[in-house]
């Protein structure tokens, strides 16, 4: 049974930085495309960035220019490097695993970007 187990988050100033990790388990990982989604309070769930088997990247608009997603598949853990927050950015952030009909999620982390 596959176990994603993310951490990282925590309380961090705006304009502050904060990296996440989400390790890998019980799967074959580098088959599998991973993403991070993010839930604020009141809202849905939303993807904001994904990695592909391959390696390719996309982003939301929103967090463009400010996070990068990589993976290290030798680790079975995908990476979430965080810059210039914004208070809007607090949410619970999962990230998840994703391959044809088989689908993972991760327990989530807090996120919370104040001052």
């Amino acid at each position: 049974q596959g176990q994603l187990v993310e951490s990282g988050g925590g309380l961090v100033q705006p304009g502050g930085s904060l990296r996440l990790s989400c390790a890998a388990s019980g799967i074959a990982f580098s088959f599998y495309d991973m993403g991070w989604y993010r839930q604020a309070p009141g809202k849905q769930r939303e993807l904001f960035a994904r990695i592909t088997t391959g390696g390719s990247t996309d982003y939301a608009d929103s967090v463009k220019g400010r996070f990068t997603i990589s993976r290290i598949n030798a680790k079975n853990t995908v990476y979430l490097e965080m810059s210039s927050l914004k208070p809007e950015d607090t949410a619970v952030y999962y990230c998840n695993a994703k391959r044809e009909l088989r689908d993972y999620w991760g327990q989530g982390t807090q996120v919370t970007v104040s001052s």
